[in-house]
């Protein structure tokens, strides 16, 4: 599975392809010529195995690749796959420590763990090991940014599952998020509208109510001659109905049980995370591009 979800980054216009008129990658991907020896996925993979470090790197994980096997883009996925089993595992967080029974949580973690638990009601939606049912709710986080739309569309809004099933119910329902590494993964909500976890705790507890009161963070450089950022709460009908789809009850927050709510989800925090990954990042890539640090 993680293999086949590092193929499709690579062809998306949103995230590295990029348009179809600035490379001849996106251009590929906008003509469906995704697989084949003339595909974009070919085409990525000769590009990487022109670079004689990667080949080398390459040749040394595949005997059949040093044997004159042509490197495939399967063979770059299953490779990126294999790197995030181990960079990005977290299973080393006090909090599991404490499921193993080889440590107790702190006092205050501790009471957030059974608030947590029992009358917050989180574990409703961030169960099992990873902290979340992998479920779809409508949360009543604020949207910003461009919304998701066919190209046709001039719309800012998104409204989330509903734009798949096609179902009313899903309208505005998010996939809910693993809370691994949570205090490190800044900012909050679906779409960001919140950059500390305390404030968006407060919101998601009463997110009809706060919604209201929302008001719009400094998250996002402004940038000439773009839409407003945040053009669905400023619109007559999105602001409701993403309100009204939210169907969880609200939760009573005290300052004292927000602090241990904190503090119990720092206890779900990875030290190996925090320290960056278990093999942290290189001095240098092959490609020779430089290193966001």
């Amino acid at each position: 599975v993680l293999s086949a979800q590092t193929m499709f980054p690579v062809l998306s216009p949103d995230e590295m392809a990029g348009h179809y008129e600035e490379n001849d990658i996106s251009t590929l991907v906008r003509q469906g010529r995704l697989t084949g020896p003339s595909g974009a996925w070919a085409k990525i993979a000769a590009r990487v195995a022109n670079i004689p470090e990667y080949q080398s790197l390459f040749e040394a994980a595949y005997p059949d690749i040093k044997a004159g096997r042509a490197l495939d883009f399967t063979d770059i996925s299953n490779a990126v796959a294999a790197f995030m089993t181990v960079e990005f595992r977290s299973d080393s967080a006090p909090f599991d420590a404490y499921l193993r029974g080889t440590a107790e949580l702190a006092p205050a973690s501790q009471r957030g763990m059974e608030f947590f638990y029992g009358q917050g009601g989180c574990s409703n939606c961030h169960a099992g090991p990873f902290m979340t049912d992998h479920d779809f709710h409508a949360m009543g986080t604020p949207q910003l940014g461009p919304g998701k739309g066919e190209r046709f569309e001039r719309h800012q809004r998104d409204i989330g599952r509903m734009r798949v099933t096609n179902r009313p119910e899903d309208m505005f329902a998010f996939r809910t998020a693993s809370l691994r590494n949570v205090t490190l993964t800044a900012p909050y909500g679906h779409a960001g509208g919140h950059l500390d976890l305390g404030d968006f705790l407060k919101f998601h507890a009463d997110p009809k109510q706060q919604l209201r009161r929302y008001e719009p963070q400094g998250l996002l450089p402004p940038l000439q001659d773009s839409k407003d950022d945040w053009g669905p709460l400023k619109n007559g009908q999105d602001f409701p109905a993403i309100a009204a789809a939210v169907t969880a009850p609200a939760v009573t927050l005290s300052a004292q049980t927000l602090d241990e709510l904190l503090a119990f989800l720092g206890s779900l925090e990875d030290p190996i995370a925090k320290a960056g990954g278990a093999m942290g990042i290189p001095a240098h890539v092959p490609s020779g591009l430089a290193i966001d640090r």
